[in-house]
């Protein structure tokens, strides 16, 4: 167990000490899409969803998100967040929502985590924003798109 580090001695789950880690710049993105139907893409489009603003909402939702990111998933350190900011594109050719996240910080430890909780909780309010009017709407593709800083250093998706 020795090899795993969020692991301890007695094979349990622990948050790994940072504390001796160097302070670097760290930045993420991320992206990830929701696949609509013609009518809820004309909605979301001309504002016309019952409910609100889909993006505005949405927008919302991503950067709360990557502020609690430590709370949700369990081996994440809180981070002292720099920026956050979150782009959203209607792909009409696709029927798609786009989602992109920006996430840095000045810290020991990265932000991926906190962009790829950025994309998902900006695509479960699109979902949730449009559910009235459809049900099977499906959110994929989100991935790690970037990162900086940190021993492990650059990182881009191909």
């Amino acid at each position: 167990m020795s090899d795993f580090t969020h692991f301890n001695g007695e094979g349990r789950a622990r948050m790994v000490y940072v504390g001796e880690k160097a302070e670097t710049e760290r930045t993420a993105e991320a992206a990830g899409r929701v696949l609509v139907s013609e009518e809820t893409f004309d909605l979301i489009e001309s504002g016309g969803m019952k409910k609100g603003d889909v993006l505005g909402t949405a927008q919302i939702a991503g950067i709360t998100a990557a502020k609690k990111t430590w709370d949700i998933i369990p081996m994440c350190h809180p981070l002292l967040l720099t920026g956050i900011d979150i782009e959203f594109t209607l792909n009409r050719e696709e029927l798609a929502v786009e989602i992109r996240s920006r996430v840095s910080c000045r810290g020991v430890t990265g932000v991926e985590m906190e962009a790829l909780t950025a994309v998902s909780a900006a695509a479960l309010t699109v979902y949730d924003m449009c559910k009235a009017v459809q049900k099977d709407m499906v959110i994929d593709e989100i991935c790690l798109v970037s990162k900086t800083g940190g021993k492990s250093g650059d990182f881009v998706r191909e």
